[in-house]
């Protein structure tokens, strides 16, 4: 398929393929679903393997990006033809953001959401965290195997080998307080735009009440609003993981750092998981999308915006200051059964998508 510049709108039933195209171009963006947590589910049944073929227009440029997924082994990639060392070299050729009903988990769902929320965005802003992300989270396995062993030979009645702990401690540190640091300054940087485009698709006034506020809620207590200062950061993460050590050693597990974190999302002071109503809860995940977006075009390349089956959720207010908020957006996709709950400023080149097909109409 090729795609023009403005909207385009994929229509058909449910259950014939309009979310795998799209699951297909966020795996490009993020090297991941926002629909399952492994590959496995992407590859067809009885096929061995799944090929995503996208090539990306900028500027007068193009790339093209080819990925092989293949469940139980380790996924290929290349750029421009070309092999990649990692598979996560390609991160930040395609810039997109995501709408999808899942977004409601944002809000009313568990910190997990609300953290890969900000590490893809933090991934897609600046493409080295990648590399940070990796790194911590390959530390974070191997203390934990260290710890569990620990913990069983404990139990069993042998004797606990913790005697590298201290060297995986250290290398926690190093790779958690980048990856706090990075996040404490995405923070920063999305509360602005979260407050305004909370006013926006909830269509409040912003006067006497607080709107949408966010707070980051780390292991080690530093306002976002300050100076990052990573030396700081590393030597909170260090006294919290030493405080933490007994308890660690007893579960079996790390209990503080960054994968414990949480983006705390308040609406008029209050927080909104609990608080919020379904509406405002829907409003509040549109908001961290649309800021999302308006972060990364403020910074640079401007995204593709995709809009998965997201309007059949919304009320016809919440639709079309959703669609007057994004109206100039160089690209869009939108999701559909219905083509009537599209508003009509974004019912560009449409699609008919059946079984195995995608037609121009």
């Amino acid at each position: 398929m090729e795609f023009e510049p403005g909207a385009s709108v994929l229509i058909g039933p449910n259950g014939v393929g309009k979310t795998n195209l799209v699951e297909a171009l966020g795996y490009v963006a993020t090297l991941a679903s926002h629909r399952v947590g492994t590959d496995a589910p992407l590859v067809r049944a009885g096929a061995e393997s799944a090929v995503i073929r996208c090539l990306v227009a900028h500027d007068g440029r193009e790339l093209l990006i080819e990925l092989e997924l293949v469940p139980g082994k380790a996924n290929r990639a290349r750029l421009g033809r070309s092999p990649v060392r990692r598979v996560r070299d390609i991160l930040g050729a395609l810039r997109m953001v995501l709408f999808a009903p899942e977004d409601l988990e944002l809000v009313k769902g568990e910190p997990a959401s609300r953290r890969r929320y900000l590490d893809e965005l933090l991934v897609a802003r600046r493409p080295r965290f990648a590399g940070v992300l990796a790194d911590y989270e390959r530390v974070l396995k191997q203390r934990n195997a260290l710890l569990r062993t620990a913990h069983l030979a404990r139990r069993t009645g042998g004797a606990a080998d913790l005697s590298t702990l201290e060297v995986w401690d250290t290398h926690l540190v190093r790779h958690g307080a980048e990856l706090t640091a990075g996040r404490l300054e995405l923070v920063a940087a999305l509360r602005p735009h979260v407050a305004d485009a909370y006013r926006a698709v909830a269509a409040t006034d912003a006067g006497g009440r607080a709107g949408a506020e966010l707070s980051y809620r780390g292991s080690v207590p530093v306002e976002a609003e300050q100076a990052v200062d990573r030396e700081q950061l590393a030597a909170g993460l260090a006294g919290a993981l030493a405080q933490a050590r007994p308890v660690d050693v007893e579960r079996g597990v790390t209990t503080v750092g960054p994968h414990r974190d949480d983006l705390l999302l308040a609406l008029d002071g209050l927080p909104a998981k609990g608080y919020a109503s379904h509406g405002e809860s829907w409003s509040y995940a549109l908001a961290l999308r649309l800021a999302a977006y308006r972060l990364l075009r403020a910074e640079g390349r401007e995204p593709v915006l995709v809009l998965d089956d997201v309007f059949a959720e919304l009320d016809a207010g919440r639709r079309e200051r959703l669609a007057r908020s994004i109206g100039d957006a160089t690209q869009t996709l939108v999701t559909c059964a219905v083509e009537q709950d599209v508003p009509a400023a974004l019912r560009g080149a449409r699609y008919l998508v059946a079984e195995g097909e995608v037609t121009r109409v």
